[in-house]
C-alpha cells in the first residue's frame, strides 16, 4: 500500500454520502443493489468436565461462528436488519451447555481472509481492479502506535512449583515513516463523521490475506491484517465497499450482479439490504427484548 495524497479522488463519493446510520451514509447512495456481511465471530469449547484450582476449564477446540450458528442456539430469527446485541438479549458473549461459548462480534474490521475471498468478485466487477482506493480511519490505535501492552504481576502463590508462565506477547510492528507522516499532517478525506487517510493498492495485494504484514499500518506480529478499509473503492466508480467503525458488518455496493455473486457466496454470511436500511442497534425490530 502507498499513501495517497490526492484525496479529491473521493469527491464523487461524498457527493453521494446518504443519510448518517444509513447504508448509503456508510457506503454512499445510487447503486443498483447492496449487500450485508456479516462479521463472523470467534468461539471455543471448553471441557466442562475438568477445571483448575482457579476454576478455568481447559479449551479442546475453536471455531468461527456465522451470527446464524448464535440466533439458532439462543432461539433468535435471522433476518436482513439483524443485530448482534438482539440475538445475544444484550450479552456482549454467550455460552452454553455443551461447553461452546461465543465472543464478541468484530466491530470496524473485516477478517482478512473474508477480504480476500471478496476482492475475486470486486475484481471482476471493475475495469480498473489494480487501481483501488483503501480509506482507513484515522483514530485507529494501530495507526497511532498506542499498544494495549501489559505487565504481568504474580503471587508468590503463583509463581510456586507447577506454575507456568504465560506466553510472551507479540511484538508490536511499528508504522511505517510514511504512514506516519499521513495519519499525522494528512491530508484528511473528510467522510460524514469520520476523518480518514487514503491508500493506493489492488486486487493483488488484498487477495493475500497476510498483505498487512508489509503494508506498514503497524498491529501485532501474528495478526495478519490489524486494521482494514473503511472504504475501497476502484477509480472506475463501479463499486464501494464499506466496513463503519462502530457496525459489526461490512456494506458492498454495486451492480446486481456483484451482490448477487456476493448473496451467493458460501464463504460469507450476507443479506441484502438497500439504502435506507437502518444498521443501528434498534434497527432490529424483530428480535424484542424478552424477559430474562
Amino acid at each position: 500500500m502507498r499513501p495517497l495524497h490526492d484525496v479529491a479522488c473521493g469527491d464523487w463519493l461524498l457527493r453521494r454520502a446518504g443519510a448518517w446510520a444509513r447504508v448509503g451514509g456508510v457506503a454512499g447512495t445510487g447503486f443498483e443493489a447492496y449487500a450485508r456481511i456479516l462479521h463472523p465471530v470467534a468461539a471455543r469449547r471448553v471441557d466442562l468436565s475438568v477445571q483448575d484450582r482457579w476454576g478455568i476449564h481447559p479449551e479442546r477446540e475453536t471455531a468461527s461462528w456465522p451470527w446464524a450458528e448464535v440466533a439458532r442456539r439462543n432461539d433468535r430469527v435471522m433476518h436482513p436488519l439483524v443485530q448482534w446485541q438482539a440475538i445475544t438479549d444484550q450479552e456482549r458473549s454467550l455460552e452454553f451447555a455443551d461447553g461452546w461459548q461465543a465472543g464478541q462480534s468484530e466491530e470496524g474490521r473485516l477478517a482478512p481472509d473474508l477480504l480476500a475471498a471478496l476482492t475475486g468478485h470486486l475484481a471482476a466487477a471493475t475495469a480498473t481492479p489494480e487501481d483501488l482506493v483503501a480509506a482507513f480511519w484515522v483514530g485507529h490505535g494501530e495507526l497511532n502506535d498506542s499498544s494495549n501492552g501489559y505487565i504481568l504481576l504474580t503471587s508468590e502463590e503463583e509463581s510456586g512449583e507447577g506454575w507456568e508462565a504465560p506466553p510472551r506477547p507479540p511484538r508490536q510492528r511499528p508504522v511505517s515513516a510514511a504512514v506516519r507522516a499521513l495519519v499525522d499532517r494528512g491530508p484528511y478525506f473528510l467522510w460524514p463523521g469520520r476523518e480518514m487517510v487514503l491508500l493506493e493498492t489492488g486486487a493483488t495485494e488484498l487477495s493475500d490475506p497476510g498483505w498487512g504484514e508489509t503494508s506498514g499500518l503497524g498491529g501485532w506480529e501474528g495478526d495478519p491484517a490489524p486494521v482494514t478499509p473503511q472504504l475501497l473503492w476502484p477509480a472506475g466508480h463501479e463499486w464501494v465497499l464499506a466496513s463503519e467503525i462502530d457496525w459489526d458488518s461490512t456494506i458492498v455496493a454495486g451492480s446486481r450482479a456483484l451482490v448477487d455473486a456476493v448473496l451467493a457466496d458460501d464463504r460469507v454470511e450476507a443479506f441484502e439490504v438497500d439504502a435506507d436500511a437502518d444498521l443501528t442497534w434498534d434497527g432490529d425490530t424483530v428480535n424484542t427484548a424478552r424477559d430474562r
